[in-house]
Protein backbone atom coordinates (compact mmCIF):
# COMPACT_ATOMS: atom_id res chain seq x y z
CA UNK A 1 0.00 0.00 0.00
CA UNK A 2 1.03 3.46 0.05
CA UNK A 3 3.73 4.74 2.37
CA UNK A 4 3.46 8.14 4.18
CA UNK A 5 6.92 9.83 2.18
CA UNK A 6 4.36 9.32 -0.87
CA UNK A 7 1.81 12.04 0.11
CA UNK A 8 2.45 15.04 -2.01
CA UNK A 9 2.80 18.20 0.13
CA UNK A 10 -0.70 19.97 1.27
CA UNK A 11 0.44 22.92 0.06
CA UNK A 12 1.83 21.82 -3.11
CA UNK A 13 -1.89 19.84 -3.28
CA UNK A 14 -3.32 22.90 -2.93
CA UNK A 15 -2.01 25.35 -5.42
CA UNK A 16 -2.02 22.74 -8.15
CA UNK A 17 -5.66 22.09 -7.27
CA UNK A 18 -5.97 26.66 -7.82
CA UNK A 19 -4.25 26.62 -10.46
CA UNK A 20 -6.16 23.67 -12.60
CA UNK A 21 -9.72 25.07 -11.25
CA UNK A 22 -8.76 28.54 -12.19
CA UNK A 23 -7.25 27.68 -15.68
CA UNK A 24 -11.04 25.98 -16.28
CA UNK A 25 -13.11 28.11 -14.78
CA UNK A 26 -11.32 31.26 -17.09
CA UNK A 27 -12.23 28.75 -20.09
CA UNK A 28 -15.71 28.44 -19.23
CA UNK A 29 -16.07 32.14 -19.19
CA UNK A 30 -14.38 32.99 -21.86
CA UNK A 31 -16.30 30.24 -24.01
CA UNK A 32 -19.69 32.02 -22.81
CA UNK A 33 -18.68 35.02 -25.36
CA UNK A 34 -16.97 32.51 -27.87
CA UNK A 35 -17.25 35.35 -30.64
CA UNK A 36 -15.43 38.36 -28.43
CA UNK A 37 -12.51 35.72 -27.38
CA UNK A 38 -12.13 34.64 -30.93
CA UNK A 39 -11.85 38.60 -32.01
CA UNK A 40 -8.94 38.95 -29.32
CA UNK A 41 -7.01 36.12 -30.01
CA UNK A 42 -6.69 36.91 -33.97
CA UNK A 43 -5.85 40.55 -32.95
CA UNK A 44 -3.06 39.45 -30.80
CA UNK A 45 -1.54 36.76 -32.89
CA UNK A 46 -1.87 39.86 -36.00
CA UNK A 47 -0.13 42.36 -33.50
CA UNK A 48 2.35 40.54 -32.22
CA UNK A 49 3.72 39.09 -35.31
CA UNK A 50 3.38 41.01 -37.61
CA UNK A 51 6.83 42.38 -38.02
CA UNK A 52 7.80 38.81 -39.43
CA UNK A 53 9.15 37.72 -42.72
CA UNK A 54 5.47 36.17 -43.12
CA UNK A 55 3.63 39.10 -40.71
CA UNK A 56 5.20 40.79 -43.34
CA UNK A 57 4.44 38.70 -46.41
CA UNK A 58 0.93 38.99 -45.81
CA UNK A 59 0.47 42.44 -44.48
CA UNK A 60 -0.43 41.45 -40.97
CA UNK A 61 -0.42 45.49 -40.06
CA UNK A 62 -3.34 46.12 -42.44
CA UNK A 63 -4.96 43.18 -41.69
CA UNK A 64 -8.43 44.02 -38.96
CA UNK A 65 -10.64 41.45 -39.82
CA UNK A 66 -10.67 37.83 -40.08
CA UNK A 67 -12.32 38.68 -43.31
CA UNK A 68 -9.61 40.35 -44.26
CA UNK A 69 -7.67 38.09 -42.70
CA UNK A 70 -8.86 35.13 -45.21
CA UNK A 71 -8.43 37.04 -48.16
CA UNK A 72 -4.37 37.50 -47.34
CA UNK A 73 -3.83 33.96 -46.22
CA UNK A 74 -4.62 30.97 -47.22
CA UNK A 75 -4.89 27.53 -45.98
CA UNK A 76 -1.94 25.89 -45.42
CA UNK A 77 -1.08 22.27 -44.13
CA UNK A 78 1.59 21.39 -42.71
CA UNK A 79 3.50 20.94 -45.71
CA UNK A 80 2.62 24.72 -47.25
CA UNK A 81 4.00 26.19 -44.47
CA UNK A 82 6.92 23.98 -44.25
CA UNK A 83 9.55 26.23 -46.08
CA UNK A 84 8.77 28.77 -43.54
CA UNK A 85 9.45 26.54 -41.10
CA UNK A 86 12.58 25.24 -42.30
CA UNK A 87 13.93 28.50 -42.21
CA UNK A 88 13.39 29.10 -38.52
CA UNK A 89 14.29 25.35 -37.86
CA UNK A 90 17.43 26.96 -39.97
CA UNK A 91 18.56 29.84 -37.49
CA UNK A 92 16.82 32.91 -39.40
CA UNK A 93 15.26 34.62 -36.62
CA UNK A 94 11.46 36.62 -36.77
CA UNK A 95 10.37 34.08 -39.63
CA UNK A 96 7.02 33.25 -38.33
CA UNK A 97 7.13 34.69 -34.96
CA UNK A 98 8.21 37.56 -33.33
CA UNK A 99 10.01 35.49 -30.23
CA UNK A 100 11.58 32.71 -31.92
CA UNK A 101 10.88 29.04 -31.38
CA UNK A 102 12.47 27.67 -28.25
CA UNK A 103 11.94 23.87 -29.46
CA UNK A 104 10.38 22.08 -32.02
CA UNK A 105 7.77 19.57 -30.67
CA UNK A 106 7.91 16.28 -33.42
CA UNK A 107 4.85 14.59 -34.96
CA UNK A 108 4.92 12.21 -37.56
CA UNK A 109 3.35 13.43 -40.95
CA UNK A 110 1.59 11.41 -43.49
CA UNK A 111 4.26 10.39 -45.04
CA UNK A 112 5.85 9.21 -41.64
CA UNK A 113 8.39 11.68 -41.67
CA UNK A 114 8.94 13.80 -38.68
CA UNK A 115 7.71 16.99 -38.57
CA UNK A 116 9.16 20.74 -37.19
CA UNK A 117 6.39 22.13 -34.61
CA UNK A 118 7.55 25.40 -33.64
CA UNK A 119 7.16 25.93 -30.19
CA UNK A 120 7.40 29.81 -28.32
CA UNK A 121 7.16 30.61 -25.01
CA UNK A 122 4.45 33.30 -25.70
CA UNK A 123 2.52 30.02 -27.68
CA UNK A 124 2.92 28.02 -24.22
CA UNK A 125 2.22 30.89 -22.00
CA UNK A 126 -0.98 31.99 -23.65
CA UNK A 127 -2.52 28.98 -25.77
CA UNK A 128 -1.30 25.83 -24.41
CA UNK A 129 -0.61 26.06 -20.75
CA UNK A 130 -4.48 27.42 -19.78
CA UNK A 131 -5.94 24.40 -21.88
CA UNK A 132 -3.15 22.44 -20.36
CA UNK A 133 -4.08 23.11 -17.07
CA UNK A 134 -7.59 23.41 -17.48
CA UNK A 135 -7.31 19.37 -18.93
CA UNK A 136 -6.89 17.74 -15.23
CA UNK A 137 -9.52 19.66 -13.36
CA UNK A 138 -12.10 17.12 -14.18
CA UNK A 139 -9.41 14.43 -12.34
CA UNK A 140 -8.65 16.87 -9.65
CA UNK A 141 -12.18 17.40 -8.75
CA UNK A 142 -13.37 13.91 -9.04
CA UNK A 143 -10.61 11.70 -8.28
CA UNK A 144 -8.15 13.93 -5.70
CA UNK A 145 -6.38 11.02 -4.31
CA UNK A 146 -5.02 10.93 -7.85
CA UNK A 147 -3.53 14.13 -6.86
CA UNK A 148 -3.08 14.17 -3.72
CA UNK A 149 -0.36 10.92 -4.13
CA UNK A 150 2.67 10.75 -5.52
CA UNK A 151 2.30 6.37 -6.48
CA UNK A 152 -1.64 6.30 -7.78
CA UNK A 153 -1.05 7.29 -11.13
CA UNK A 154 0.91 4.99 -14.29
CA UNK A 155 1.68 7.87 -16.72
CA UNK A 156 2.47 5.67 -19.99
CA UNK A 157 3.15 8.32 -22.25
CA UNK A 158 6.15 9.97 -20.06
CA UNK A 159 9.60 10.03 -21.49
CA UNK A 160 11.85 11.61 -18.82
CA UNK A 161 15.31 10.52 -20.98
CA UNK A 162 14.72 10.99 -24.47
CA UNK A 163 16.37 10.49 -27.10
CA UNK A 164 16.95 14.19 -28.46
CA UNK A 165 17.09 15.79 -32.18
CA UNK A 166 18.16 18.82 -33.04
CA UNK A 167 17.58 21.23 -35.49
CA UNK A 168 20.22 22.48 -37.88
CA UNK A 169 20.38 25.67 -35.48
CA UNK A 170 20.13 23.01 -32.49
CA UNK A 171 17.13 23.43 -30.93
CA UNK A 172 15.93 20.94 -29.66
CA UNK A 173 13.04 18.53 -31.48
CA UNK A 174 12.00 16.21 -29.43
CA UNK A 175 7.62 15.34 -28.30
CA UNK A 176 5.60 16.85 -26.07
CA UNK A 177 5.55 14.09 -23.53
CA UNK A 178 9.28 14.59 -23.31
CA UNK A 179 9.58 18.17 -22.49
CA UNK A 180 10.13 18.95 -18.78
CA UNK A 181 7.49 22.10 -18.69
CA UNK A 182 8.98 23.33 -15.54
CA UNK A 183 12.59 23.33 -16.42
CA UNK A 184 12.20 24.81 -19.77
CA UNK A 185 9.12 27.21 -19.68
CA UNK A 186 9.70 28.00 -15.78
CA UNK A 187 6.44 26.15 -14.82
CA UNK A 188 6.81 24.19 -11.84
CA UNK A 189 3.09 23.12 -11.20
CA UNK A 190 2.97 21.45 -15.20
CA UNK A 191 4.48 18.01 -14.22
CA UNK A 192 1.38 15.68 -15.17
CA UNK A 193 -0.19 13.19 -12.48
CA UNK A 194 2.62 10.22 -12.50
CA UNK A 195 5.51 11.69 -13.37
CA UNK A 196 7.04 11.41 -9.87
CA UNK A 197 6.05 8.29 -9.10
CA UNK A 198 8.52 5.73 -8.14
CA UNK A 199 8.02 3.97 -11.54
CA UNK A 200 8.71 7.27 -13.44
CA UNK A 201 12.14 7.65 -13.89
CA UNK A 202 14.02 5.75 -16.60
CA UNK A 203 17.09 3.55 -14.87
CA UNK A 204 20.78 5.07 -15.72
CA UNK A 205 21.40 1.59 -17.47
CA UNK A 206 18.38 1.82 -20.01
CA UNK A 207 19.16 2.51 -23.44
CA UNK A 208 16.86 5.58 -24.02
CA UNK A 209 16.32 4.98 -27.49
CA UNK A 210 15.00 1.08 -27.03
CA UNK A 211 11.38 2.35 -26.01
CA UNK A 212 9.90 -1.30 -25.31
CA UNK A 213 12.75 -1.99 -22.60
CA UNK A 214 11.65 1.06 -20.94
CA UNK A 215 7.80 0.09 -21.38
CA UNK A 216 8.52 -3.16 -19.54
CA UNK A 217 11.22 -1.42 -17.09
CA UNK A 218 8.56 0.91 -15.83
CA UNK A 219 5.91 -1.92 -15.88
CA UNK A 220 7.72 -4.21 -13.59
CA UNK A 221 8.44 -1.39 -10.82
CA UNK A 222 4.23 -0.53 -11.41
CA UNK A 223 3.50 -3.79 -10.99
CA UNK A 224 5.10 -3.97 -7.43
CA UNK A 225 3.28 -1.14 -6.14
CA UNK A 226 0.01 -2.50 -5.27
CA UNK A 227 -1.92 0.90 -5.19
CA UNK A 228 -1.93 2.13 -8.97
CA UNK A 229 -5.36 3.82 -9.22
CA UNK A 230 -5.35 5.85 -12.59
CA UNK A 231 -3.59 5.19 -16.25
CA UNK A 232 -2.69 7.91 -18.23
CA UNK A 233 -2.03 7.12 -21.87
CA UNK A 234 -3.81 9.98 -23.92
CA UNK A 235 -2.87 7.43 -27.32
CA UNK A 236 -5.43 4.30 -26.24
CA UNK A 237 -3.33 2.23 -27.88
CA UNK A 238 -0.79 2.68 -25.43
CA UNK A 239 -3.74 1.41 -22.65
CA UNK A 240 -4.94 -0.84 -24.66
CA UNK A 241 -1.16 -2.76 -24.75
CA UNK A 242 -0.79 -2.66 -20.73
CA UNK A 243 -2.96 -5.92 -19.96
CA UNK A 244 -1.49 -7.43 -23.22
CA UNK A 245 1.81 -6.65 -21.89
CA UNK A 246 1.21 -8.17 -18.51
CA UNK A 247 0.53 -11.32 -19.53
CA UNK A 248 2.94 -11.07 -22.32
CA UNK A 249 5.66 -10.35 -19.33
CA UNK A 250 4.02 -11.93 -16.09
CA UNK A 251 6.85 -14.47 -15.11
CA UNK A 252 9.14 -12.50 -16.19
CA UNK A 253 7.55 -9.59 -13.77
CA UNK A 254 7.13 -12.03 -10.82
CA UNK A 255 10.63 -13.59 -10.46
CA UNK A 256 12.20 -9.90 -10.47
CA UNK A 257 10.22 -8.69 -8.30
CA UNK A 258 11.02 -11.61 -6.03
CA UNK A 259 14.31 -11.26 -6.70
CA UNK A 260 15.00 -7.82 -6.30
CA UNK A 261 16.00 -7.18 -10.12
CA UNK A 262 15.44 -4.87 -13.06
CA UNK A 263 16.04 -6.07 -16.50
CA UNK A 264 18.14 -8.69 -14.73
CA UNK A 265 20.38 -5.86 -12.63
CA UNK A 266 20.38 -5.92 -8.96
CA UNK A 267 17.58 -3.25 -7.90
CA UNK A 268 16.85 -2.96 -4.74
CA UNK A 269 15.42 -5.83 -1.59
CA UNK A 270 13.69 -8.30 -2.59
CA UNK A 271 9.70 -8.45 -2.16
CA UNK A 272 8.39 -11.86 -2.05
CA UNK A 273 5.69 -10.93 -0.03
CA UNK A 274 4.80 -9.10 -3.04
CA UNK A 275 5.49 -11.86 -5.73
CA UNK A 276 3.42 -14.48 -3.51
CA UNK A 277 0.34 -12.13 -4.05
CA UNK A 278 1.10 -11.87 -7.73
CA UNK A 279 1.49 -16.06 -7.89
CA UNK A 280 -1.66 -16.46 -5.72
CA UNK A 281 -3.51 -13.97 -8.29
CA UNK A 282 -2.20 -16.47 -11.78
CA UNK A 283 -3.59 -19.64 -9.30
CA UNK A 284 -6.68 -18.00 -8.97
CA UNK A 285 -7.37 -16.54 -12.41
CA UNK A 286 -7.04 -17.89 -15.78
CA UNK A 287 -6.12 -14.24 -17.05
CA UNK A 288 -4.56 -12.07 -14.89
CA UNK A 289 -5.84 -8.69 -15.58
CA UNK A 290 -4.96 -5.25 -14.50
CA UNK A 291 -8.51 -5.01 -12.08
CA UNK A 292 -6.24 -8.13 -10.16
CA UNK A 293 -2.56 -6.23 -9.90
CA UNK A 294 -4.37 -3.02 -8.98
CA UNK A 295 -7.41 -3.83 -7.27
CA UNK A 296 -8.71 0.15 -6.18
CA UNK A 297 -8.06 1.33 -9.98
CA UNK A 298 -10.51 4.35 -10.88
CA UNK A 299 -9.64 5.99 -13.75
CA UNK A 300 -8.34 5.77 -17.17
CA UNK A 301 -7.18 9.04 -18.60
CA UNK A 302 -7.04 8.44 -22.74
CA UNK A 303 -8.95 9.66 -26.20
CA UNK A 304 -12.26 7.86 -26.16
CA UNK A 305 -13.57 8.33 -29.94
CA UNK A 306 -12.11 6.90 -33.44
CA UNK A 307 -11.40 3.49 -33.43
CA UNK A 308 -10.99 3.12 -30.02
CA UNK A 309 -14.86 3.87 -29.20
CA UNK A 310 -14.77 -0.35 -30.63
CA UNK A 311 -12.68 -1.85 -28.19
CA UNK A 312 -12.68 0.60 -24.91
CA UNK A 313 -16.28 -0.79 -23.46
CA UNK A 314 -14.05 -3.96 -23.04
CA UNK A 315 -10.70 -2.37 -22.29
CA UNK A 316 -12.61 -0.51 -19.36
CA UNK A 317 -13.66 -4.30 -18.01
CA UNK A 318 -10.20 -5.12 -17.64
CA UNK A 319 -9.20 -2.52 -15.60
CA UNK A 320 -12.06 -3.25 -12.93
CA UNK A 321 -15.84 -2.73 -12.82
CA UNK A 322 -17.12 1.13 -12.48
CA UNK A 323 -13.56 2.81 -13.95
CA UNK A 324 -13.78 5.93 -15.27
CA UNK A 325 -12.78 6.84 -18.67
CA UNK A 326 -11.89 10.25 -18.64
CA UNK A 327 -11.44 11.75 -22.75
CA UNK A 328 -8.23 13.37 -23.01
CA UNK A 329 -8.14 16.66 -25.09
CA UNK A 330 -8.74 16.75 -28.57
CA UNK A 331 -5.70 18.03 -29.95
CA UNK A 332 -2.53 17.99 -31.83
CA UNK A 333 1.63 18.68 -31.58
CA UNK A 334 0.44 21.70 -33.26
CA UNK A 335 -2.24 23.73 -31.03
CA UNK A 336 -5.58 22.44 -29.30
CA UNK A 337 -9.30 22.41 -30.24
CA UNK A 338 -10.82 20.91 -27.64
CA UNK A 339 -10.56 20.25 -23.88
CA UNK A 340 -13.43 18.22 -21.41
CA UNK A 341 -14.14 20.18 -18.58
CA UNK A 342 -16.84 17.85 -17.54
CA UNK A 343 -16.90 14.64 -17.43
CA UNK A 344 -18.37 14.66 -20.59
CA UNK A 345 -17.40 10.78 -22.49
CA UNK A 346 -15.98 12.00 -25.49
CA UNK A 347 -16.16 15.95 -26.00
CA UNK A 348 -14.40 18.79 -25.26
CA UNK A 349 -15.42 22.49 -25.59
CA UNK A 350 -13.67 24.55 -28.09
CA UNK A 351 -10.67 26.20 -26.21
CA UNK A 352 -11.57 29.64 -27.89
CA UNK A 353 -8.70 31.40 -25.79
CA UNK A 354 -5.94 29.21 -27.60
CA UNK A 355 -6.23 29.76 -31.26
CA UNK A 356 -8.95 31.67 -34.09
CA UNK A 357 -10.73 28.72 -35.36
CA UNK A 358 -12.36 27.99 -39.07
CA UNK A 359 -13.94 24.92 -40.14
CA UNK A 360 -14.59 23.26 -43.37
CA UNK A 361 -17.53 20.87 -43.69
CA UNK A 362 -15.76 17.19 -43.74
CA UNK A 363 -16.62 16.21 -47.17
CA UNK A 364 -15.52 19.57 -48.48
CA UNK A 365 -11.60 19.35 -49.89
CA UNK A 366 -9.36 21.78 -48.00
CA UNK A 367 -8.08 23.92 -50.68
CA UNK A 368 -6.48 27.36 -49.94
CA UNK A 369 -9.11 29.47 -50.63
CA UNK A 370 -11.74 27.10 -49.27
CA UNK A 371 -14.78 28.91 -47.85
CA UNK A 372 -14.61 28.63 -43.89
CA UNK A 373 -17.32 28.47 -41.43
CA UNK A 374 -16.87 30.40 -37.58
CA UNK A 375 -17.48 28.18 -34.43
CA UNK A 376 -20.84 29.59 -33.98
CA UNK A 377 -22.04 28.57 -37.76
CA UNK A 378 -20.82 24.67 -36.93
CA UNK A 379 -23.50 22.07 -36.24
CA UNK A 380 -24.39 19.51 -34.22
CA UNK A 381 -24.21 16.21 -35.73
CA UNK A 382 -22.00 17.23 -38.30
CA UNK A 383 -18.36 16.61 -38.93
CA UNK A 384 -15.57 19.49 -40.03
CA UNK A 385 -12.24 20.18 -40.95
CA UNK A 386 -10.09 21.83 -38.25
CA UNK A 387 -7.95 24.97 -39.10
CA UNK A 388 -6.42 27.23 -36.22
CA UNK A 389 -4.49 30.07 -36.08
CA UNK A 390 -2.46 30.78 -33.19
CA UNK A 391 0.25 33.26 -31.64
CA UNK A 392 3.70 30.60 -32.21
CA UNK A 393 3.26 31.23 -36.17
CA UNK A 394 0.89 28.45 -37.40
CA UNK A 395 -1.48 30.49 -39.79
CA UNK A 396 -4.67 29.57 -40.98
CA UNK A 397 -3.31 25.53 -40.66
CA UNK A 398 -4.97 23.07 -41.73
CA UNK A 399 -4.04 20.82 -39.02
CA UNK A 400 -5.23 17.12 -40.92
CA UNK A 401 -8.08 16.07 -38.15
CA UNK A 402 -11.95 16.16 -38.57
CA UNK A 403 -14.18 16.52 -35.87
CA UNK A 404 -17.77 15.92 -34.82
CA UNK A 405 -19.76 19.08 -32.92
CA UNK A 406 -21.70 17.10 -30.43
CA UNK A 407 -23.22 20.21 -28.45
CA UNK A 408 -23.12 23.59 -27.82
CA UNK A 409 -22.46 23.90 -24.16
CA UNK A 410 -21.45 27.24 -22.50
CA UNK A 411 -22.06 29.23 -25.48
CA UNK A 412 -19.34 27.38 -27.42
CA UNK A 413 -19.17 24.01 -29.26
CA UNK A 414 -18.12 20.90 -28.09
CA UNK A 415 -15.98 18.79 -30.69
CA UNK A 416 -15.07 15.24 -30.31
CA UNK A 417 -12.21 13.64 -32.38
CA UNK A 418 -13.76 11.93 -35.46
CA UNK A 419 -10.65 10.87 -37.32
CA UNK A 420 -8.22 11.84 -39.68
CA UNK A 421 -8.89 13.50 -42.95
CA UNK A 422 -6.83 10.92 -44.83
CA UNK A 423 -9.72 10.06 -47.95
CA UNK A 424 -9.02 6.64 -49.74
CA UNK A 425 -11.01 7.30 -53.52
CA UNK A 426 -9.25 4.38 -55.39
CA UNK A 427 -12.66 4.57 -57.86
CA UNK A 428 -14.72 7.36 -56.88
CA UNK A 429 -15.59 6.36 -53.38
CA UNK A 430 -14.33 9.07 -51.56
CA UNK A 431 -14.14 7.44 -48.31
CA UNK A 432 -13.15 9.16 -44.94
CA UNK A 433 -11.55 7.46 -41.91
CA UNK A 434 -15.09 8.47 -39.66
CA UNK A 435 -16.79 6.84 -42.54
CA UNK A 436 -15.59 3.59 -42.02
CA UNK A 437 -15.32 3.74 -38.20
CA UNK A 438 -19.25 3.89 -38.50
CA UNK A 439 -19.59 1.41 -40.80
CA UNK A 440 -17.43 -1.00 -38.72
CA UNK A 441 -19.07 0.16 -35.17
CA UNK A 442 -22.55 -0.11 -37.18
CA UNK A 443 -22.07 -3.78 -38.61
CA UNK A 444 -20.44 -4.94 -35.50
CA UNK A 445 -23.35 -3.20 -33.10
CA UNK A 446 -26.54 -5.26 -35.70
CA UNK A 447 -25.00 -8.77 -35.36
CA UNK A 448 -24.13 -8.58 -31.88
CA UNK A 449 -20.41 -8.88 -32.59
CA UNK A 450 -17.58 -7.02 -30.78
CA UNK A 451 -14.16 -6.11 -31.91
CA UNK A 452 -10.65 -5.30 -30.15
CA UNK A 453 -9.43 -3.13 -32.91
CA UNK A 454 -9.97 -3.12 -36.83
CA UNK A 455 -8.66 -1.70 -39.77
CA UNK A 456 -8.91 -1.06 -43.89
CA UNK A 457 -7.06 -1.95 -46.72
CA UNK A 458 -8.20 -1.06 -50.22
CA UNK A 459 -6.52 -2.18 -52.99
CA UNK A 460 -4.41 -0.49 -55.44
CA UNK A 461 -6.06 -2.14 -58.51
CA UNK A 462 -9.83 -2.29 -57.23
CA UNK A 463 -11.34 -5.41 -56.20
CA UNK A 464 -12.78 -5.64 -52.98
CA UNK A 465 -11.78 -3.22 -49.90
CA UNK A 466 -11.10 -5.66 -47.04
CA UNK A 467 -11.73 -5.16 -43.25
CA UNK A 468 -9.45 -6.73 -40.77
CA UNK A 469 -11.40 -7.35 -37.33
CA UNK A 470 -9.43 -8.98 -34.33
CA UNK A 471 -12.18 -10.15 -32.02
CA UNK A 472 -11.56 -12.76 -28.95
CA UNK A 473 -15.19 -14.24 -29.68
CA UNK A 474 -15.33 -17.42 -32.41
CA UNK A 475 -17.96 -16.25 -35.35
CA UNK A 476 -19.56 -18.81 -37.80
CA UNK A 477 -19.67 -18.37 -41.82
CA UNK A 478 -22.90 -17.00 -41.73
CA UNK A 479 -21.89 -14.44 -39.24
CA UNK A 480 -19.42 -13.12 -41.39
CA UNK A 481 -20.97 -13.15 -44.01
CA UNK A 482 -23.68 -11.10 -42.39
CA UNK A 483 -21.12 -8.68 -41.15
CA UNK A 484 -19.37 -8.03 -44.44
CA UNK A 485 -23.18 -7.37 -45.82
CA UNK A 486 -23.82 -4.78 -43.24
CA UNK A 487 -20.21 -3.46 -43.55
CA UNK A 488 -21.36 -2.97 -47.79
CA UNK A 489 -24.79 -1.55 -46.35
CA UNK A 490 -23.40 1.24 -44.14
CA UNK A 491 -21.04 2.58 -46.57
CA UNK A 492 -23.15 2.75 -49.12
CA UNK A 493 -25.35 5.20 -46.90
CA UNK A 494 -22.22 7.03 -45.67
CA UNK A 495 -21.12 7.81 -48.82
CA UNK A 496 -22.42 8.02 -52.35
CA UNK A 497 -19.39 8.29 -54.34
CA UNK A 498 -19.16 4.25 -52.99
CA UNK A 499 -22.73 3.63 -53.38
CA UNK A 500 -21.98 4.78 -57.33
CA UNK A 501 -18.92 2.65 -57.15
CA UNK A 502 -20.72 -0.37 -56.21
CA UNK A 503 -23.89 -0.08 -58.66
CA UNK A 504 -20.98 0.56 -61.58
CA UNK A 505 -19.33 -2.54 -60.61
CA UNK A 506 -15.80 -0.81 -59.87
CA UNK A 507 -15.85 -2.02 -56.27
CA UNK A 508 -17.24 -5.59 -55.56
CA UNK A 509 -18.63 -6.75 -51.61
CA UNK A 510 -16.27 -6.38 -48.80
CA UNK A 511 -14.02 -9.13 -47.42
CA UNK A 512 -14.07 -9.33 -43.69
CA UNK A 513 -10.94 -11.19 -41.97
CA UNK A 514 -11.34 -12.23 -38.67
CA UNK A 515 -7.87 -12.26 -37.03
CA UNK A 516 -7.46 -13.19 -33.03
CA UNK A 517 -7.91 -10.62 -30.12
CA UNK A 518 -4.25 -9.74 -29.77
CA UNK A 519 -3.46 -9.07 -33.35
CA UNK A 520 -3.16 -5.61 -33.18
CA UNK A 521 -1.24 -5.82 -29.56
CA UNK A 522 1.65 -7.62 -31.78
CA UNK A 523 1.29 -4.74 -34.51
CA UNK A 524 1.93 -2.40 -32.14
CA UNK A 525 4.54 -3.87 -30.19
CA UNK A 526 6.50 -4.30 -33.57
CA UNK A 527 6.14 -0.96 -34.71
CA UNK A 528 7.93 0.29 -31.00
CA UNK A 529 10.49 -2.83 -31.35
CA UNK A 530 11.14 -0.74 -34.40
CA UNK A 531 12.45 2.40 -32.84
CA UNK A 532 8.48 4.04 -32.63
CA UNK A 533 8.12 6.06 -29.77
CA UNK A 534 4.98 4.38 -27.94
CA UNK A 535 3.05 7.72 -28.04
CA UNK A 536 3.24 7.96 -31.56
CA UNK A 537 1.79 4.39 -32.53
CA UNK A 538 -1.62 5.15 -32.89
CA UNK A 539 -4.55 3.27 -34.11
CA UNK A 540 -4.68 3.23 -37.62
CA UNK A 541 -7.90 2.70 -39.61
CA UNK A 542 -6.39 2.97 -43.14
CA UNK A 543 -3.42 -0.27 -43.77
CA UNK A 544 -3.10 0.53 -47.43
CA UNK A 545 1.06 -0.42 -47.71
CA UNK A 546 0.31 -4.16 -49.28
CA UNK A 547 3.19 -5.23 -47.15
CA UNK A 548 2.32 -3.20 -44.20
CA UNK A 549 -1.04 -5.08 -44.10
CA UNK A 550 -0.25 -8.50 -45.11
CA UNK A 551 2.41 -8.47 -41.82
CA UNK A 552 -1.17 -7.71 -39.82
CA UNK A 553 -3.44 -9.83 -41.41
CA UNK A 554 -0.98 -12.71 -41.62
CA UNK A 555 0.26 -12.15 -37.39
CA UNK A 556 -2.94 -13.91 -36.25
CA UNK A 557 -3.22 -16.87 -35.16
CA UNK A 558 -6.61 -17.79 -36.70
CA UNK A 559 -7.69 -15.70 -39.51
CA UNK A 560 -11.04 -17.46 -41.14
CA UNK A 561 -11.57 -17.49 -44.88
CA UNK A 562 -12.14 -15.15 -46.83
CA UNK A 563 -16.06 -13.96 -45.82
CA UNK A 564 -18.69 -12.03 -48.03
CA UNK A 565 -21.67 -12.08 -49.66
Amino acid sequence: MSSPESSVPAQTVRRYRERVFAERDRLLAAQRDTAEHQRLVLADLLAHNADTAFGRAHDFARIRTLDEYRRAVPIRDYAGLEPWIERGAAGERRVLSSDDPVLYFTSSGSTGAHKKVPITARFMRTSFFPFFYAAWAPMAEHFPELIDRRDTVLNLKHDPRPVVATTAAGHPHLGASQVDFGTVFGEPMSAEPGTAAPWASTPSFADPADHLDKVYLRLRRAVEGADVRCVIGINPAMVAALPYQLRMWWSDIVREIHDGTLGGRPYGPGNPARARELDELASRFPVVRPAHVWPRMKALFCWTTGLAGLYLPRLREEFGVGVTVLPAPVAASEGPVGVALDRHGSAGGLVVTAAAYEFLDADTPVTPDAETLRPHELEPGREYHVVFSHVGGLYRYSVGDVVRVVDFANGAPRVAYAGRDTVVDRHGERLRESQVIRAIAAALDGGGLEARNAACHAPADGGRYEFAIATDLPWTRTEGDDLAGRLDAVLSRESGGYRAARAAGRLGTPVVRRLDGEAFLRDWHERVRAGVRPAQVKDRVWYLDPPTWQALVGSAEHIDEESHV
